[in-house]
């Protein structure tokens, strides 16, 4: 029976700008003022959906506001190229029938359904590394903005004080751009039963930092490929990883008292993971910032924190494939919270427990696949940084560093789940 299943999310964090953006361009002139946040202008928000059907639905999140924001003007279209979009294909989306809603200060809103008249069927491959163009407007102030800091992908917004812009062809209406996603947290799509979803959850190394810029190759995005390319067309891998995430801390997480890496793992489950539709597989890669000297957290905690992650995960989606991802290294590296040996002795201890504490259906070997056994540290060829150019920080994988994580994860248990 056809069901809605998650394929696209973005983990929100905030208040912007509180967060680890990459190739951020300079937002003073979209954004003069974070306590104003967006003032009477449109986004127009580029995401990649996993998986391509007929119909959809989009939620928009206030989770980290301080004040009702109001969103109308609301469109999807395929795009065309940068800020425009293909002729024809703009849909309105609405909110219980209404063009408009106004979303209270600590919630999140569904869309009503919408149908996409430029996709021919369920898993529509010939749309696969598409680009889906959301646009909305904020009428008034939105105050403070809750975003995902690191899209690294290009996404367009109007001048502040512009109006509403969304169903324009995006010629000329959406003059600043912006590394980073806004309000918009996660798109379902309504997918026959035997679809699976695969939800990536983590920190930097699943975000994707020092991937390449609009180049879809975080880890996540190449097993998608991988998946795809195997036939198995009716898959969907979302991310649901944040920069500087933390599985076990911080205590305290609030618009009030934010941290750049979002709250922790524990914190987020429910809005990032158990909240989504259609949940089938888990990958988990977490732990290497409670070990730094930011989080200060013992390997043991980490690991009982695991335990109830894994146990509300079985909790919401019975039968769901748990992967545990071993922590890749970072030892040697430039970060000033990271590297030491002490660091990397916790991580190798947390390894063990990934690997034959029993507490995951299947391991994917992340460490394995990235290391170099001569220095204990990642392979030289998978440090220099894809995202700006630069030496890299012996920390976060690159390009070629995530092709290597995605090749190590077992395919079959992705896709042979009940």
């Amino acid at each position: 029976m056809p069901h809605w299943a998650a394929t696209w999310t973005a983990s929100v964090q905030g208040p912007y700008p509180i967060g680890n953006p990459s190739a951020q361009p300079d937002q003073r002139f979209a954004f003069p003022a974070p306590d104003i946040g967006a003032r009477d202008q449109t986004f127009r928000l580029m995401v990649k959906p996993s998986l391509w059907c007929p119909t959809i639905r989009l939620r928009f999140s206030n989770d980290l506001g301080a004040r009702p924001v109001t969103f109308d003007g609301v469109f999807v279209a395929l795009r065309r190229s940068g800020s425009v979009v293909v002729p024809g294909t703009s849909r309105a989306v609405t909110f219980a029938g209404a063009a408009s809603i106004a979303v209270k200060a600590g919630n999140s809103v569904w869309s009503d359904p919408v149908t996409l008249p430029f996709v021919s069927r369920s898993g529509d491959t010939d749309l696969l590394g598409r680009a889906l163009a959301v646009s909305f407007h904020v009428a008034g102030e939105s105050g403070p903005m809750t975003w995902h800091a690191k899209a690294l992908t290009t996404s367009y917004v109007s001048a502040p004080g512009s109006g509403a812009k969304g169903d324009s062809d995006g010629v000329l209406d959406f003059p600043f751009t912006t590394a980073s996603w806004f309000f918009l947290n996660a798109i379902e799509t309504m997918a026959p039963d035997e679809t699976r979803v695969v939800v990536g959850f983590g920190d930097s190394i699943t975000d994707g930092t020092c991937a390449t810029m609009n180049g879809d190759d975080r880890w996540p995005d190449v097993l998608s490929q991988r998946l795809h390319a195997s036939g198995a067309t009716l898959v969907s891998v979302v991310n649901a990883g944040i920069g500087g995430n933390q599985v076990v801390g911080p205590r305290v997480y609030s618009t009030a008292n934010p941290m750049p890496g979002g709250p922790s793992a524990l914190e987020r489950l429910e809005r990032d993971v158990l909240s989504l539709s259609g949940v089938t597989s888990v990958i988990w890669l977490e732990g290497i910032n409670d070990l730094g000297r930011n989080g200060g957290a013992a390997p043991e905690a980490v690991m009982d924190a695991m335990r109830h992650g894994v146990a509300r995960l079985r909790a919401r989606f019975p039968g769901i494939e748990i992967v545990g991802a071993t922590v890749t290294s970072a030892l040697g590296s430039t970060s000033p919270a990271h590297g030491d040996q002490a660091q990397d002795a916790a991580r190798r201890r947390l390894n063990v427990f990934i690997r034959n504490g029993g507490l995951f259906d299947a391991v994917a070997d992340f460490d394995a696949a990235t290391i170099d056994p001569a220095t204990g540290g990642i392979r030289a060829e998978f440090v220099p940084d894809s995202t700006i150019g630069g030496p890299g920080d012996w920390l976060h994988p690159n390009r070629a560093g995530y092709a290597a994580m995605a090749a190590a994860i077992p395919l079959d248990r992705l896709i042979s789940v009940p």
